[in-house]
């Protein structure tokens, strides 16, 4: 027999709130629950078998989101980490947008940052009233009761009910208010290493991807895209194309041609077929050289200020000394292990896509606009990611999937090659800084001026989101806001704004300047990836220049940062900092570097190896981290060691380079990852914190690159102010 129907809605209302600047408040009402499900909130639905289900708000990318909210769920549920399943979310901004951002996303090492709260209150909202369930079953007080894996007992009687037994009782129950969290010492799932949920999927192949997907009378498609910047589709000969068993049918965009076919490797051979005419446009002409000139000019000019304390320009003046260099990082690609792809159906009456995405309603409003349908008609299935780094923040190749299956009759899955992937990729931004230092009699510095040039990513986000997302602003902020108008991009000076030093006398400018045609996007920490590679840098320098050890250096200007001293101390004490370093072949050194970004403290310390070739061999890297209240400290560990062997990727090799109006990188061949038997020995030490949790996705790759270059400046002398290292250390 059913259950009756209840006498009250089931949850009139929904709150959660973040702790995070400003705050920000979700409320929202849920529609009718079928009688066999309790859905006290957005994130959770027991059934009445037991069964707990996190909806989930966030995407798995290899960076262990999946365990950690189910932590942060399962410790306030009281269920044990293995009973709680998972389900993707569907994009709804109004129910799981992203506390820190106001939009529903995966980025920015938000995760646990921004769901620290929330996801705990979702869950102890859910505990109290399946509590107060059983309480008003047995007719007792519920502060006599107490829930623990999943079940909930009467403490004088030890009576107990299953949390499927009370599921219906539950579901008539009105929601409660503000639902006391546990004290940390309470903690049973918080803090404790937990293996990865996500790993056995991925270890026996069950587990499923955006480029896994198959669906009945399927096709596959791929695309070649014009290769120049801006670039146009003037003509195609498909006629020796369609000649290709498998082929179906040739798709032609306005800068761009696919090819669909049974199978992908036919789909390949037609498109190696076609002979196809490009209008390059304007941007033929358009190399490296001719983007780094204009930034340099650029450079020369005041920028918009990010950060103005006393009077930067009369200490500069006043100085013992003076130091100025300029920096410069190159664009780099994602290149995710898992090409981006889509699969798409679109009809007259609606339209799904199964894809990885780290913004699903994004990509149901990009679909929608294309297709002409109501959102609520673009359904959008998501599926694990095979690295994301930033990539799959942007809906450029589903705009392309969805323009070429309208095309199409049934579905089809758009899979872009290597070579695709990596030369119509959205790049981390080309930089060139200029900074300056003054110097007191003892090596002090009394005067800091950094100005950071390049493309704005913040602006083209801006423009998209702010007219149309009033959330957005409230969560981003208005002073964000503003600072956008007037032209700062916060995020390209992160980390340059803010260094953990003091700086009694220091002024940061923004100068933006576009690359001609060139599309940038975030990239696993993007403004930190250039600005603490130069501000660490720079210091290495201060403190030479000083002549005094870089670490003590830096420890003496961090009185008002004891966070930030204290990983430097461990990071310098666990790598034996001021030791002899262990024979090896080649000149040997060590460096180091601090960063303070996406809430989190880190310090590393690189070694190095320099052969008499130039060849240099990271051979070790100790990490120190500060990140806050940790809630699976394996993830942490896994998410620096993973991050360090990007960064060193991408300061020894990383280098997206354009000739012709072109990128010149085609593949793994020349563009460059970091191989297993280069992998640096690679050590994590945690620091104890009861502070706010902190970011961890992103932090490792930009502190790495900075202790790499200074720890070849201590093997062989030689400044590195330009990634890659590359073949800059080789004889002339």
């Amino acid at each position: 027999m059913a259950p009756p129907p209840p006498r009250v809605s089931r949850r009139e209302f929904l709150s959660v709130s973040a702790a995070v600047g400003g705050g920000l408040l979700l409320g929202f009402d849920l529609p009718a629950l079928p009688p066999s499900a309790f859905e006290p909130n957005a994130f959770i639905r027991i059934d009445r078998d037991g069964r707990v289900t996190l909806i989930m708000h966030k995407v798995e990318m290899g960076q262990g989101t999946y365990t950690s909210m189910s932590m942060l769920l399962a410790e306030e549920l009281e269920v044990d980490l293995g009973d709680v399943r998972l389900e993707h979310a569907p994009p709804d901004d109004a129910r799981y947008a992203e506390p820190l951002f106001g939009v529903q996303e995966t980025g920015g090492s938000t995760s646990v940052r921004g769901n620290w709260e929330p996801l705990r209150r979702a869950g102890a909202a859910a505990r109290s009233l399946l509590v107060a369930a059983a309480a008003a079953t047995w007719k007792v007080d519920p502060a006599s009761c107490h829930a623990a894996r999943g079940t909930v007992m009467h403490d004088p009687t030890n009576r107990s009910l299953g949390y499927g037994a009370l599921v219906d009782k539950a579901a008539t129950l009105r929601a409660p208010g503000r639902v006391p969290l546990k004290d940390p010492k309470d903690f049973k799932l918080i803090g404790t290493p937990a293996k990865r949920v996500d790993a056995p999927g991925k270890i026996d192949g069950t587990a499923q991807f955006g480029i896994d997907v198959r669906l009945p009378g399927m096709k596959v498609a791929t695309l070649a895209a014009c290769p120049v910047f801006g670039g146009k589709l003037a003509s195609v000969d498909d006629a020796k194309a369609k000649a290709i068993p498998g082929v179906r049918q040739i798709v032609r965009l306005d800068d761009a041609v696919a090819v669909v076919a049974d199978h992908m490797w036919a789909a390949k051979q037609g498109l190696a077929a076609l002979d196809i005419r490009w209008d390059e446009g304007p941007n033929a002409p358009i190399g490296t050289a001719d983007i780094v000139r204009a930034l340099a000019e650029a450079s020369q000019r005041p920028g918009v200020v990010a950060r103005d304390d006393g009077d930067a320009a009369q200490a500069l003046a006043g100085a013992v000394r003076k130091l100025e260099a300029v920096y410069e990082l190159p664009f780099l690609a994602h290149a995710t292990l898992e090409p981006v792809n889509c699969t798409v159906h679109v009809r007259p009456d609606g339209c799904d896509l199964w894809l990885g995405t780290q913004v699903p309603t994004f990509t149901q409003a990009a679909a929608a606009k294309l297709t002409g349908l109501p959102r609520a008609k673009v359904r959008v299935h998501n599926h694990l990611l095979g690295g994301g780094f930033g990539r799959r923040l942007e809906v450029d190749f589903v705009m392309r999937a969805v323009q070429i299956a309208k095309q199409v009759s049934g579905p089809v899955k758009v899979v872009w090659t290597r070579e695709e992937d990596i030369q119509h990729d959205m790049y981390r931004p080309y930089y060139y800084d200029r900074i300056a230092a003054g110097l007191d009699a003892g090596g002090k510095p009394v005067a800091w001026t950094h100005r950071v040039t390049g493309s704005s990513i913040m602006a083209r986000v801006t423009s998209e989101l702010f007219p149309k997302n009033l959330r957005v602003i409230r969560a981003v902020g208005l002073h964000q806001l503003i600072a956008g108008v007037k032209g700062l991009d916060t995020d390209a000076v992160e980390g340059a704004a803010e260094p953990p030093y003091d700086l009694p006398n220091i002024r940061v400018e923004y100068v933006r300047q576009e690359p001609p045609g060139v599309p940038t996007a975030f990239w696993r920490g993007v403004g930190p990836t250039h600005s603490i590679f130069v501000v660490e840098s720079f210091m290495d320098e201060l403190a030479a220049a000083a002549g005094q050890d870089p670490v003590a250096y830096r420890r003496a200007l961090l009185d008002r940062a004891p966070r930030a001293r204290a990983v430097l101390d461990l990071a310098a004490g666990k790598a034996a900092w001021g030791q002899p370093l262990p024979p090896r072949s080649g000149r040997g050194g060590r460096g180091v570097a601090l960063l303070h970004a996406f809430g989190s403290y880190i310090a590393q310390v690189a070694e190095v190896a320099v052969s008499p070739r130039g060849d240099v061999r990271v051979t070790r890297v100790v990490c120190a981290v500060d990140c806050g209240t940790i809630v699976n400290p394996d993830t942490v560990r896994a998410q620096m060691e993973g991050g360090i062997v990007f960064g060193v990727t991408g300061a020894l090799f990383g280098e997206i380079t354009i000739k012709g109006g072109r990128v010149e990188q085609h593949n793994f061949n020349d563009y460059r990852m970091l191989r297993i038997n280069e992998a640096p020995a690679i050590e994590v030490h945690l620091v104890a914190s009861s502070e706010a949790p902190g970011g961890v996705g992103e932090p490792g790759t930009s502190c790495v690159m900075p202790a790499v270059a200074n720890a070849i400046f201590a093997a062989t002398g030689k400044r590195i102010r330009k990634l890659p290292v590359k073949d800059q250390l080789r004889p002339a």
